[in-house]
């Protein structure tokens, strides 16, 4: 029997390579994002342990409120590096004033703040405790002099001794007297970093206060950092804490894998195991066909003695074997795809130390293991069917798999794909009908019992399905007759290639749902709230901001009538992190629509606060509740609920007044700034007056709602095109499944295509056949996935609309013909090398064919 499997790998290699291309094309997906997650860890792993190098303890405030880019974080005296310095054991103890500061290339352009942060800082004259070295200039001396890192002054074509600008967020004029290096790169992995002297770092990052955000410490020669830290620990105020320099890359290596780098790593993986599930149907069915192509020589093996048993392990060592040769051969691959994929992630800006890759031996094992186990599990089904076949289908003329669906799986089919649909209804209109956890978690089981009901049904709608899509072929004549026959032949081949078709299809169309939902949302809530002319939105990750000096400058124009700002704070509230938007209430309401069901947001005053029905009802509170603010710098304030609005989108869960916010905020500064222009006014001549005042600040340009809304569109479609790209490898995992699919299928068919040869059929109308067939199979595939996708998608926005109050759904017409028109197009590509192999065939061979 082994001898027996051994042939027959070798005598259908062809066959079973192209089969594992699927699984050299997932698998190298999977490998390129587990290995490009270790690369990354590895280089962050590298900058830390570089930036915390010669520190051995860092004193810091253990107040912090807030995660990803939206913290706040308490303080130090200014005075406590002194007090430190005078330890016993303490050799050095150098301030760290840390904030953010945007710099502008020689052309005037920011740098950077759509990727990594940009930083700013003090300069830390001891090399031992700063990260950073010169080398072009020297260290800044004066206020208006600064460092820069190498990274910044390559992009923005600056040299030692020129003048740039800093967004801080208030324009500051700046000498550049030198141009750093962190380490062995140019960078903080991408991010910009700006340092000035200690006094200007105070001035700019943090008012004017001597105050510090983290105090550095390097012990003496002999001194553990441990015993270190509790010296310092014991003449600590508070609300001070220490740790060593382990114990902060620890911290942060955590923070990184939370905030970014595990998502970022899920994002990616997520995509891989959407490429596998496609694979899986693919070689499924390749699987299948080969079992229902070799009955007869499975027959006769049982009819000279081979046990079932016996049948069963061999085939299914076929498929473990495939399994262990494409997963070597896509753990090749991955890894080189990981260098491409380095590259680009280079290109967006993330500058990491080392030059290779990180292979870990996990990766090396989950890459290897996933796609054997895929490939063996898809081959065990149809493996379990052949070992059934009885000795006397040795005797029977042919022995070609001709079923449809059984009862019993179309019963299942429809039970799981009805429910599914019952319990995301039920999800997306809140019943308490099946009240089994949020919105979101209903829609999510809904949708995957939907997935798994439609693909359960496919071989029972496969028939009718391409009976009906084929009805249009009949134009054709025979060809169109004929392709349309032979996808209705097998219902259950048909339908397992347009599965795989049908689920990444699904995913394309979830996404493109999800997307235009999101933008049509948007520009809902945008018409309807914003009642002013112009928006100014710090739309970057930079973290500089937006000046407070250019709302009071835009008002004073005589082109402007009113200007109303908005920012992000951040409180805690019995634990809970808690991100008020901070406004002048009575100006923010006079070009903003709050719709509130209680109180008026308008007549806000100090110590009072607004918040959205949604939080009401989460945290039971109406007007007249009270609550406590604490803040970062360790103060508390009681504040009263005194208006509850509908909806969150724009103004978030709760607003603030300015008046209480100011008195705790690290600096001041603006995220998004309203204008509402004067009467008799156009919006031209407004938006050039705008504009100049937002030059002068370097402030972002001023745009209408309606150009606001189609920023943010841009934004999803940068997004969406992200998907679609990740998407494409198992859209073509699954058109190379269809075409697989055919050409095992030509190789049964090639005694009745000689034939239809003999009797007249031309090889163009032979191809014509097989290309029509194929177009069928892929419209039959997309169709089902769109419908899935749409339907899900729908489902997904509507859930978020009866969960968190936001979101409508909008159907993509366009976008979701489009997929529908590409789909047919990639069926005729998938179909040409099988047409030109069934045109080529030898009309004497092929009927001679058994």
């Amino acid at each position: 029997m082994w001898k027996l499997t051994r042939r027959g790998l070798w005598n259908h290699k062809r066959r079973l390579i192209s089969t594992s291309l699927a699984v050299v094309l997932g698998v190298a997906f999977l490998t390129a994002t587990l290995t490009l997650g270790d690369t990354m860890r590895g280089g962050i792993d590298q900058l830390l342990e570089h930036g915390n190098a010669e520190t051995d303890v860092v004193v810091r405030n253990a107040t912090k409120y807030g995660s990803d880019e939206m913290v706040e974080r308490g303080r130090l005296d200014g005075g406590l590096v002194a007090e430190l310095t005078e330890l016993d054991g303490v050799a050095v103890a150098a301030p760290s004033i840390e904030g953010f500061a945007q710099i502008e290339a020689s052309d005037g352009d920011p740098i950077g703040g759509n990727g990594p942060p940009t930083l700013a800082g003090n300069w830390i004259d001891d090399p031992r405790l700063n990260p950073f070295e010169v080398v072009e200039g020297r260290a800044p001396a004066a206020d208006g002099e600064v460092v820069i890192d190498r990274r910044s002054a390559r992009l923005g074509d600056l040299h030692v001794g020129d003048h740039t600008t800093l967004r801080t967020p208030d324009p500051l004029d700046v000498e550049i007297v030198g141009i750093a290096k962190f380490g062995s790169v140019d960078s903080i992995a991408g991010a910009s970093f700006v340092a000035f002297t200690n006094d200007q770092a105070r001035d700019v990052l943090v008012g004017g206060a001597d105050e510090v955000s983290s105090i550095l410490v390097m012990g003496d020669d002999g001194i553990s950092p441990e015993r270190l830290r509790s010296t310092v620990a014991s003449a600590l105020p508070s609300e001070a804490e220490a740790l060593t320099g382990d114990e902060i890359i620890a911290e942060t290596q955590d923070d990184i894998e939370a905030d970014f780098l595990g998502f970022f790593e899920m994002f990616l993986l997520m995509f891989a195991g959407v490429a596998l599930l496609v694979a899986t149907f693919s070689i499924h069915n390749t699987f299948s066909i080969l079992v229902a192509q070799r009955t007869r020589e499975s027959a006769l093996l049982r009819a000279i003695g081979a046990s079932r048993a016996q049948v069963l392990r061999s085939i299914c060592a076929e498929g473990l074997a495939v399994g262990v040769v494409a997963s070597g051969i896509g753990l090749g691959a991955g890894i080189g795809l990981g260098y491409g994929l380095r590259a680009l992630i280079e290109s967006f800006g993330v500058e990491l130390p080392n030059a290779g890759l990180v292979v870990t031996t996990s990766t090396i094992v989950a890459a290897l293991v996933m796609g054997v186990v895929v490939t063996f599990l898809a081959s065990v089904t149809p493996a379990i069917k052949g070992s059934r076949v009885a000795p006397l289908a040795a005797l029977r003329e042919n022995a070609i798999d001709r079923s449809g669906a059984s009862k019993w799986r179309a019963a299942f089919g429809a039970l799981a794909l009805g429910g599914g649909i019952a319990l995301t209804i039920t999800a997306v209109t809140n019943s308490a009908i099946m009240d089994v956890g949020s919105a979101l978690g209903r829609a999510g089981l809904g949708a995957l019992a939907t997935l798994v009901g439609a693909v359960a049904l496919g071989p029972v709608v496969a028939r009718p399905a391409s009976a009906l899509l084929g009805s249009p072929l009949a134009v054709f004549a025979g060809s169109g007759r004929l392709a349309r026959r032979n996808a209705m032949r097998n219902p259950r081949r048909t339908s397992g290639s347009a599965s795989a078709l049908m689920v990444g299809t699904a995913v394309v169309a979830l996404f493109t749902t999800v997307g235009a939902s999101i933008k049509a949302s948007v520009g809902e809530v945008v018409e309807q709230a914003f009642s002013g002319d112009l928006v100014i939105v710090d739309e970057s990750f930079s973290g500089a901001g937006l000046s407070p000096l250019l709302a009071d400058e835009l008002a004073a124009l005589p082109e402007v009538d009113n200007t109303a700002t908005m920012t992000n704070g951040v409180v805690s509230i019995d634990g809970e992190d808690a991100f008020p938007t901070v406004v002048d209430p009575d100006r923010l309401a006079s070009v903003f629509d709050f719709d509130e069901s209680s109180g008026k947001v308008a007549e806000l005053q100090s110590g009072q606060i607004a918040v959205s029905d949604v939080y009401a009802a989460d945290h039971a509170l109406t007007r007249g509740s009270q609550l406590t603010f604490d803040y970062a710098d360790g103060a508390s304030q009681a504040v009263v609920v005194d208006a509850v609005f509908r909806g969150g989108e724009i103004a978030g869960d709760m607003v603030m007044t300015r008046a209480d916010w100011a008195p705790h905020a690290t600096r001041p500064t603006d995220v998004a700034v309203l204008v509402d222009l004067a009467d008799g006014v156009s919006l031209d001549a407004g938006q050039a007056a705008v504009q100049t005042v937002a030059d002068r600040l370097s402030a972002p340009e001023p745009q209408t709602s309606e150009e606001y809304i189609d920023s943010v569109g841009a934004d999803v479609d940068q997004m969406l095109a992200l998907v679609y790209g990740l998407l494409g490898l198992a859209v073509l995992i699954a058109l190379m499944g269809i075409a697989n699919t055919l050409s095992l299928s030509i190789h049964e068919r090639t005694r009745e295509l000689g034939l239809l040869r003999a009797v007249g059929q031309t090889r163009r109308q032979l191809r014509s056949t097989v290309r029509w067939e194929a177009v069928i199979v892929a419209i039959f595939g997309t169709i089902g996935g769109l419908a899935l996708g749409t339907f899900l998608g729908w489902g997904l926005i509507e859930a978020i609309a009866a969960q968190e109050g936001f979101g409508s759904f909008a159907l993509p017409v366009v976008p979701l013909a489009a997929i529908l028109a590409l789909a047919a197009a990639a069926g005729v590509v998938a179909a040409v090398r099988p047409a030109r192999r069934a045109a080529k065939l030898d009309i004497l061979s092929a009927i001679a064919t058994d």
